[in-house]
């Protein structure tokens, strides 16, 4: 088996960058790609085709008779035309012809007891007036190493399976497996089909099957129906198009009649032309998936590694009954400026043992809802699902490499745009459960009043770069259309992306893939909003320049049937376009905002200069986003991300620690701005602890009472370490998984801090505000300014009614006796929190009364003062 992996192992260190929140500063390259054009031709025509291959042959007839040669072994048959076919039918201005089968007539050719050799001489191609396609079974997905169109000069009794990524080719003669073939064997009745829609939809006359491929020469459907076969070892049906008939504009399509309306597992194989240098990658070897599969079917269950190398095909579902949201059931349609989001996986917030969760329903969408109670406590409004979408998570051990004991459990590497990832189903139950238990969670968490918001990743694909690639679809059906290209050197990929290809998402036919895609998560699924990673990938044209109207970032932000939606963006990429603040808006998306981390990590662990820049960042970075008709809460602001350390690691570490992911320390981010706070690492001293915990306190407060909307990560509730590893995308362990003991540990003190914070933001009106801070909504005391030195900050929130609320912020490393305000008239200020105190005094929600005139603060800590 030949492994592959999403980047080659000799990657340069700017495209081994994969801390995805520090991408950004990698530097900016570029390249030329040609644009083609997106086009369709109206016509149909009808040409007759020969069909090919082994276990039994179904052919379209001449008008006399065809004649197949088996060595010496002649069989002939002879047909009127007239007994086979019906004539052409008009139907909604289209003419097709459509052909009448009769078991009776139909040309079945067993297998024969004797061996065949190979032979070369008479060809088995007959030519046909009328009909379009032809059928062949095969018994691997893989199938033949077919090349298109029945050849003269290929020996039509070989039977030829692969594997489907690429393994060589293997002959067998007939007989090997045709017995148990040929007996079930059915026979189907086809038509032309339809461009539209994508995908496979249902019509009048059938099951239509249409994709995309602008540059294909050569088209084959296959199916594979396990029911029907009565078995599930991966026999596959192969229906070859014919480009004069099943093909509109570029568009290929075909529709079968009668097929099972569930259980089919489908696939395409393309054939075109083999110039690298122009950008194509076909390989006819290959089953592709169909970028528009609404569902993807491969192994059952997460890691398991008897089925690591498990092909993955397209399925769909027309027997179900529609999803039942329920008679009460409503969006929670929470206005932006309330918004508190959790990024969170899916499969790592339950699939430790400590969730006390039963072994069926650890790690999956189930799992989730059986844990909103923890989110509804933590008071966070929305969650941020780490990339939902298929992947595989066994990418990184298809080939030998340094890597190949990780396993993918961010599920950056999308296989497939609109069907949610199968195995976070429970107990193994596939791509339909899957779509079902999704929408059950999704239902749940609006029922709890939690919004859901996707991780998506448009930027790039699992299909890696071109030294270690693994063809899954895209590639193998388009790739000059659906990847940047540097068509001045050698057609190769161009790696904006950092993962070995980059998605031409401003081609027309790439945008509304993104388009249709977005659209079907929110009206299928039901989903809030998107967050976009590497969004500036999405702002480059075909040859990766930049655009300063991106088509795509233009449409998402028009679009009717995503106006109800919130969408974000990461806006930098691995190229170095880093558009924080700049990035193209339309007054709709919000950004990531990565200068408020970096400014608040460098304040808060006691940085000399920064407090300007603190300041500027908690009041709302109106240097960025105060611009046309932009909010504060198109900032999300953030310490943590699931990239980079976690907040526990942030204070308890200097440098990464990243040997577990077998790069030799060269993946991740060198620059954390993080402080160990006196020791590398874990320690029993107490002084550091102490340290630690206060400034873990100081970030949180930070975050919660900054202008704009705040986003923390799953785990920083109760302080979850991944030991110092800054890049833990390939741990499928306790390093990334939830440990619901340690929430319990800490419960009482750690944990109740940070969900009483929360809950004093979304109740307190003067940090949700809608609008930038104007003179009198803020007073800062502070005269020191330009003193370099200084790393103390005080301010006050005004509210109109009174209910002011005063924060100080002491980075030093020793006592400060701040001046403390006059409260508003008839109103005296209470100590709500200290977080140099221990629990339960560091924050008290009904407040501490006596505060004087001064008020002595501890090293690295910080309070919050409000007026009643």
């Amino acid at each position: 088996m030949k492994h592959v992996s999403r980047a080659a192992s000799n990657l340069t260190q700017l495209s081994r960058i994969r801390s995805r929140g520090r991408r950004e500063k990698a530097s900016r390259f570029y390249a030329a790609l040609d644009f083609p054009l997106f086009h369709f031709q109206r016509p149909f025509h009808v040409a007759g085709k020969t069909l090919k291959g082994p276990p039994f042959l179904v052919l379209p007839f001449s008008s006399h008779h065809l004649s197949l040669e088996f060595d010496s072994l002649w069989v002939q048959y002879s047909f009127r035309i007239s007994e086979l076919l019906s004539s052409s039918v008009h139907k909604d201005h289209k003419m097709l012809r459509t052909p009448h089968w009769y078991d009776s007539q139909v040309a079945k050719f067993p297998l024969f007891a004797s061996p065949f050799s190979s032979h070369n001489g008479s060809s088995c191609t007959v030519a046909s007036p009328v009909l379009d396609m032809g059928l062949k079974l095969s018994k691997q997905v893989s199938g033949s190493n077919q090349q298109g169109i029945a050849r003269k000069t290929r020996d039509c009794v070989n039977h030829r399976t692969a594997n489907a990524y690429g393994q060589r080719a293997q002959e067998r003669v007939l007989e090997d497996e045709a017995p148990q073939i040929s007996e079930t064997s059915p026979s189907w009745k086809t038509f032309p089909g339809q461009a539209f829609p994508l995908g496979v939809s249902e019509v009048d006359s059938g099951t239509n099957f249409a994709i995309f491929s602008q540059h294909a020469t050569a088209v084959t459907l296959c199916l594979s129906l396990p029911e029907r076969l009565g078995r599930v070892d991966g026999g596959m049906m192969e229906f070859s198009l014919d480009r004069n008939v099943n093909k509109t504009g570029d568009i290929w399509h075909i529709c079968i009649k009668d097929l099972p309306r569930s259980n089919v597992l489908y696939g395409y194989r393309m054939d075109g032309p083999r110039g690298w240098h122009e950008g194509h990658r076909f390989d006819s070897r290959v089953v592709l998936i169909d970028p528009y599969a609404k569902l993807v079917d491969g192994r059952r269950f997460f890691g398991d590694s008897s089925k690591k190398f498990s092909k993955f095909l397209g399925t769909y579902d027309f027997d179900s009954l529609p999803f039942s949201w329920g008679d009460n059931y409503k969006l929670p349609n929470i206005p932006e400026k309330d918004l508190v989001i959790y990024e969170m996986n899916v499969r790592a917030f339950t699939a430790s043992e400590s969730s006390g969760l039963d072994p069926d329903i650890r790690g999956s969408y189930l799992g989730v809802i059986e844990k909103i109670p923890h989110l509804q406590e933590l008071g966070i409004n929305a969650v941020e699902l780490l990339p939902v979408f298929e992947f595989d998570e066994f990418e990184f051990q298809r080939r030998p490499n340094p890597r190949d004991h990780l396993i993918n459990t961010w599920g950056y590497s999308t296989i497939n745009f609109f069907a949610p990832m199968s195995r976070y189903a429970s107990d193994g139950g596939g791509p339909l459960k899957a779509s079902q238990e999704f929408k059950q969670m999704v239902k749940a968490l609006h029922g709890a009043g939690i919004e859901v918001i996707l991780d998506v990743v448009y930027n790039h694909t699992n299909e890696a770069d071109d030294a270690n690639p693994y063809t899954t679809s895209f590639r193998g059906i388009d790739n000059k259309v659906y990847y940047m290209l540097d068509l001045n050197n050698n057609g190769q990929l161009l790696n904006f992306s950092g993962c070995g290809n980059t998605l031409n998402c401003n081609h027309p036919v790439v945008m509304e893939l993104i388009m249709d895609s977005l659209r079907h998560w929110v009206t299928e699924y039901h989903v809030d909003g998107f967050r976009f990673d590497l969004a500036s990938v999405l702002c480059r044209g075909a040859d990766g320049s930049p655009l300063s109207a991106p088509p795509v970032i233009r449409a998402i932000a028009k679009d009717s049937i995503l106006s109800r939606c919130k969408i974000i963006s990461e806006p930098w990429d691995c190229g170095g376009l880093y558009l924080v603040g700049r990035f193209p808006n339309w007054d709709r998306w919000a950004e990531w905002n990565g200068k408020y981390r970096d400014d608040l990590r460098r304040f808060i662990k006691g940085d000399s200069g920064m407090k300007g820049s603190f300041a500027t960042r908690v009041s709302g970075s109106a240097d960025l986003y105060k611009v046309n008709k932009r909010k504060p809460y198109h900032s999300v602001n953030f310490v943590i991300a699931h990239d980079g350390f976690t907040l526990y690691d942030l204070v308890s570490y200097n440098f990464k620690h990243n040997d577990a992911n077998g790069e030799g320390g060269n993946d991740g981010s060198n620059d954390n701005l993080s402080w160990n706070c006196g020791y590398e690492g874990e320690t029993d001293d107490s002084t550091v602890k102490a340290i630690r915990s206060r400034q873990m306190k100081n970030f949180h407060l930070a975050l919660m009472i900054s202008q704009g909307t705040p986003m923390m990560l799953m785990g920083d509730e109760y302080g979850h370490s991944r030991n110092g590893n800054n890049n833990s995308y390939g741990h499928d362990t306790a390093i990334n998984h939830f440990q619901w003991g340690l929430l319990e540990a800490r419960n009482s003190n750690h944990f109740r801090f940070f969900k009483e914070v929360i809950k004093f933001r979304r109740t307190r009106r003067v940090f949700g505000r809608d609008t930038f801070l104007e003179k009198n909504d803020v007073t800062w005391h502070e005269d020191n300014w330009h003193n370099y030195e200084s790393k103390f900050l005080a301010f006050t929130f005004h509210d109109n009614n009174g209910g002011d609320v005063y924060m100080a912020f002491n980075a030093h490393d020793y006592f400060i006796k701040v001046p403390i305000p006059a409260a508003p008239v008839k109103r005296r200020w209470f100590r709500v929190v200290d977080t140099n105190l221990e629990s339960p005094n560091d924050f008290v929600l009904d407040g501490v009364p006596g505060i004087k005139s001064t008020y002595n603060m501890a090293p690295y800590s910080s309070i919050l003062l409000e007026a009643k």
